[in-house]
C-alpha cells in the first residue's frame, strides 16, 4: 500500500494506493478479503463504516438458516438439483444459481473449518431439515446468531493475517471512468465533516455493503445500516430486480424476527389506539378462534409475505399491516395470557400435532414458548425485554432484498473491476429457499476474489494519472457536494427528510403497492434528488457524512420505486408484493382490500434499473439460463489449468 495525497475541489485529501479493496465487514466481506489474501493478492485492505455494525452481525431469527448442499449419507442430492431449486425460484440468472450451488460444500465447509458450531452426527455427517421453498433437507443452523458465528470467526481470520481495516470510514463516491472503476471515495469520520475526506487508489474493489437498509421505516435492518446501493447506481452500475423483498413481522424496539417458534406457541395480538385503549384484534377478521390461531401457527414457517397465501397465513401480516398504518394503533405480541377461545381441540390436525408432539398442550404462550424454545425468551431478555411481563410490539417489516447489484457469475458488475457480494448483490428473484442468502454471500464473495487473483494482475499505481482521473470525474460531483457546507442552519432537513420518505415507503411501496401512489413516489423523490445538494440543510459541517448518507438512500428509493412501479403495471401481485385494485379480489376479512390476484408472470425475466441522462428508469431483461456444461474430466482440466493460470 502507498500513500499520497491529490487537490480536488480545493482540498488536499490523502490517498491510499492498493491492488484491492473490500468495502463492508460482514460476513462477505470479511470473505472476500480472507480469499484475496490466500490466493496471493496480499496488497487488499477493508473500510467499513464500523466493524461491530451491519446486519451479519446484528440480526437473525428463532434459528437462523444455512442453505448448502446436502452432506449427509441418506440424502440423495446434486449440484445440478441444486441450481435449479434455486433457478426456480423465479427471475434468477442460471448461471449464478449454479455457481452457488458448485461453491456451496467448499464456502460451507471452510466455516466449519474456522470453527462455526454446525452441528454434525458423531460420525461427521452435516445433517439438515427442509426450509422453505427447499425440496430437500439442504438447512442447517447454529442456533439464533449463526451469521454472527461466520463473520467472527472471518473476522479472527482476517486479523491473523494482518489485513488492514480502515474503521469509522464511510464510503461515499466510486470512481469510474471508460467503464472502469480506479478509486473510491471515502469519508473518515473520527474527522470533523468534509475534512475526513479520503481518496483509495484502486482497480479491483468488492462492494459488501449489504442490502438497501436504509428504504423503510419499518425494517428488521439493524439500526445505522444504510447500505450503499445508490452509490453503486450513481457509477453506473445496473441494478437488477429491487422490487422483490422478504417482508415479514418483526419486532421493531429491538430489531428480530419473530418467526418460528415466536408464532407456533400461539401469542394473543392485540393493539393500542392513540387513546390506550387495548384490544385482541385478530377475532375482528376470522369467524371463529381456531381459524386466526391456525393461521398465526403457520406464519411460523410461512413466516415471509407471500401473495398465494393472502388467503392463508399472510392474512396476519395484511391485518398488522391494516392496524399499524391504516389505523394508526400500535401492535403487539403478548405471550403472557392465552388468546381468547383457545381451545386445542379445535385447532386443525397440524397445529395441534405440532403442539401435541412437541409437550407443549400447556396454558399461557409464555411456558409453551420456554418448553419449547427458551434461547427465544433470553434474547429479548439480553436486550432489555422481559416477556413474562411484557408484551412484544411488532411490525411488518422489510427484512431482506432479493434484488441488488447485477452482477455476473464472477459476482463482477458491468463496471470492470467493481464486484459486489452478499446481499448488495442481485442473485435472487421472486423466491428464494431459507438461508440462501448466507451461502451467497460466501460463494459470491469467494468468485469475486478468485476472478481478481486469475484475471488480473497487481496494480501499478502511477499517480499522475490518478491525478488526471480525479479532475476528469470527482471535481464536479466535490464541488457539488461541499457546496451544502455553505447552507449550515439550526434546523436541519436531514431527519426529517430521510424519515418522512422510509414512512411513506413503508405505507405504499412495501408489501402493498398501488400503481398511482408509487408512481406519486417517484415524482416526490425525483423533486427531493434534483436540488439536493442545495436544498439540503446541516445543522453544522459535521452533518456532511449524514447528508451523504440520506442521498444514497433518497437515491436507492427511486430506483426501488422504479422497478416496483413496472412490476405493478405489467405484472400485477407476484411474490412479496400484492398490488391493490379496486376492481380486483376481495381479500377475505379485509374486504377493503382489493387486489390483482398473483400470477405467475415474468420469472423468465429480470427488471433492471439503472441511472442514465434521463434519470432512473426500469426495464425488461431476459434471465440467463443455466449453462450446458462440458463435464469430460480430461477438458474440464485442461480449461482448468487455462483458467486458473494467473495463480502460478
Amino acid at each position: 500500500m502507498k500513500t499520497t495525497s491529490i487537490c480536488c475541489a480545493g482540498r488536499t485529501i490523502p490517498v491510499y494506493a492498493l491492488d484491492a479493496l473490500v468495502v463492508g465487514t460482514g460476513c462477505a466481506g470479511y470473505n472476500a478479503a480472507d480469499w484475496l489474501y490466500d490466493l496471493g493478492r496480499t496488497d487488499v485492505a477493508i473500510v467499513t463504516e464500523g466493524i461491530k455494525m451491519g446486519t451479519s452481525r446484528n440480526t437473525g431469527s428463532d434459528k437462523q438458516t444455512y442453505y448448502k448442499l446436502s452432506l449427509a449419507s441418506d440424502e440423495a442430492d446434486s449440484v445440478q438439483e441444486m441450481a435449479q431449486t434455486l433457478f426456480s425460484g423465479g427471475s434468477v440468472n442460471g448461471d449464478t444459481a449454479l455457481a452457488e450451488a458448485a461453491g456451496s460444500v467448499r464456502s460451507f465447509m471452510k466455516l466449519v473449518n474456522l470453527g462455526v458450531p454446525f452441528p454434525c452426527s458423531e460420525y461427521g455427517e452435516y445433517v439438515g431439515y427442509k426450509t422453505d421453498h427447499d425440496p430437500r433437507q439442504r438447512a442447517t443452523s447454529a442456533g439464533p446468531l449463526t451469521s454472527r458465528f461466520m463473520t467472527e470467526a472471518l473476522e479472527r481470520s482476517v486479523q491473523k493475517k494482518g489485513i488492514r481495516i480502515f474503521n469509522q470510514m464511510q464510503a461515499v463516491r466510486l470512481l469510474v471512468e471508460d467503464g472502469k472503476v480506479f478509486g473510491l471515495l471515502a469519508l473518515d469520520l473520527t474527522r470533523p465533516g468534509a475534512d475526513g475526506l479520503t481518496l483509495f487508489a484502486c482497480p479491483h474493489i468488492i462492494l459488501a455493503t449489504g442490502g438497501p437498509a436504509g428504504v423503510y421505516d419499518a425494517s428488521v435492518y439493524p439500526c445505522g445500516h444504510v447500505g450503499m446501493t445508490g452509490m453503486a447506481l450513481e457509477a453506473g452500475a445496473k441494478l437488477v430486480n429491487l422490487q422483490e423483498w422478504q417482508y415479514g413481522l418483526a419486532s421493531i424496539d429491538f430489531r428480530w424476527n419473530v418467526s418460528g417458534t415466536y408464532q407456533q406457541v400461539l401469542p394473543r395480538y392485540i393493539s393500542v389506539d392513540a387513546d390506550g385503549v387495548e384490544r385482541e384484534f385478530l377475532l375482528d377478521y376470522f369467524d371463529t378462534p381456531a381459524q386466526a390461531l391456525d393461521a398465526v401457527f403457520l406464519k411460523g414457517y410461512q413466516w415471509p409475505f407471500d401473495v398465494r397465501k393472502v388467503q392463508g397465513s399472510s392474512i396476519i401480516d395484511l391485518i398488522v399491516h391494516h392496524e399499524t398504518i391504516d389505523l394508526g394503533r400500535q401492535v403487539y405480541m403478548d405471550f403472557r395470557t392465552d388468546p381468547t377461545g383457545l381451545d386445542f381441540s379445535a385447532l386443525s390436525e397440524e397445529t395441534f400435532r405440532y403442539l401435541k408432539n412437541s409437550g407443549a398442550l400447556m396454558p399461557t404462550p409464555i411456558a409453551r414458548l420456554a418448553h419449547m424454545n427458551p434461547d427465544a425468551i433470553e434474547l429479548y431478555r439480553a436486550h432489555g425485554i422481559d416477556l413474562t411481563t411484557e408484551p412484544l410490539r411488532v411490525a411488518v417489516c422489510a427484512q431482506h432484498n432479493n434484488g441488488g447489484i447485477a452482477v455476473d457469475l464472477n459476482w463482477q458488475t458491468n463496471i470492470q473491476g467493481l464486484y459486489a457480494a452478499g446481499e448488495c448483490a442481485g442473485t435472487f428473484g421472486v423466491y428464494r429457499p431459507g438461508g440462501s442468502a448466507l451461502n451467497a454471500c460466501q460463494v459470491g464473495s469467494m468468485r469475486a476474489a478468485e476472478h481478481i487473483a486469475c484475471t488480473t494482475k497487481p496494480a501499478l499505481f502511477a499517480p499522475k494519472q490518478l491525478e488526471e482521473q480525479v479532475e476528469r470525474v470527482l471535481t464536479g460531483w466535490l464541488a457539488d457536494a461541499l457546496e451544502s457546507l455553505n447552507h449550515c442552519d439550526v434546523h436541519s432537513t436531514s431527519y426529517t427528510m430521510r424519515r418522512e420518505m422510509q414512512k411513506r415507503m413503508s405505507a405504499q411501496a412495501a408489501h402493498i403497492r398501488q400503481p398511482e401512489a408509487l408512481q406519486a413516489l417517484c415524482d416526490a423523490l425525483d423533486a427531493q434528488l434534483q436540488h439536493f445538494f442545495r436544498e439540503y440543510r446541516l445543522v453544522s459541517p459535521g452533518g456532511f457524512a449524514q447528508m451523504l448518507r440520506t442521498r444514497d438512500v433518497l437515491l436507492t428509493q427511486r430506483a426501488v420505486v422504479s422497478s416496483m412501479t413496472l412490476c405493478a403495471q405489467q405484472w400485477g401481485s407476484r411474490g412479496s408484493g400484492l398490488v391493490l385494485d379496486s376492481a380486483g379480489v376481495a381479500c377475505e376479512g379485509l374486504r377493503d382490500y382489493r387486489y390483482r390476484p398473483p400470477q405467475e408472470v415474468g420469472m423468465d425475466q429480470q427488471v433492471v434499473t439503472e441511472w442514465n441522462s434521463d434519470g432512473i428508469s426500469s426495464s425488461f431483461a431476459p434471465v440467463r439460463p443455466i449453462p450446458v456444461r462440458d463435464s469430460w474430466f480430461e477438458n474440464v482440466w485442461r480449461e482448468y489449468r487455462t483458467r486458473t493460470a494467473g495463480l502460478q
